[in-house]
């Protein structure tokens, strides 16, 4: 029994020094305000998803996102068992925004960054929003990067 004692004695002790700790939000619970699911209302600025597109964003209270956002017309198909032509492979993510990750609210700064694990683009990891809140409880987020200058996205919570 002691031989098994120390044994468990040494592997916390290991994972501790190699840095394994169970994971903790980056946000505090005064964030409760994003953690839910929200339905794009309006995306100024857009380019290639159109003037209606549709999309969702969540958030979690662990500190975990996801934001998906389809154009406005139609997306091509074809049999889950066979492969896209190269045109419609390329049609069907055109003007499609996918992401997911974990979140970090700056309330001074009147940010939240969407730190992204994985993307249909990676062209930055971090992409940091400036958001408010409206009278009728809209989210508004503008993006900061400058790939997405002059976009504003408007999400309602979804009851």
């Amino acid at each position: 029994m002691r031989v098994a004692s120390v044994a468990v004695s040494l592997f916390i002790c290991s994972a501790i020094a190699s840095g394994v700790h169970p994971a903790t939000p980056k946000h505090a619970a005064s964030e409760s305000s994003f953690v839910g699911t929200w339905r794009l209302v309006s995306l100024t600025g857009a380019g290639q998803q159109g003037a209606h597109p549709t999309g969702v964003i969540y958030y979690d209270s662990t500190g975990h996102m996801a934001a998906q956002i389809a154009p406005d017309r139609a997306r091509p198909s074809w049999p889950a068992n066979a492969l896209p032509s190269p045109e419609q492979a390329k049609d069907a993510v055109t003007g499609y925004v996918a992401y997911f990750g974990t979140y970090e609210v700056d309330r001074s700064a009147g940010t939240v960054t969407h730190h992204r694990e994985g993307a249909l683009n990676m062209f930055a990891v971090d992409l940091v929003r400036k958001y408010a809140f409206s009278s009728d409880g809209r989210l508004i987020l503008t993006p900061l990067e400058k790939e997405n200058a002059g976009f504003q996205l408007v999400w309602e919570r979804v009851r």
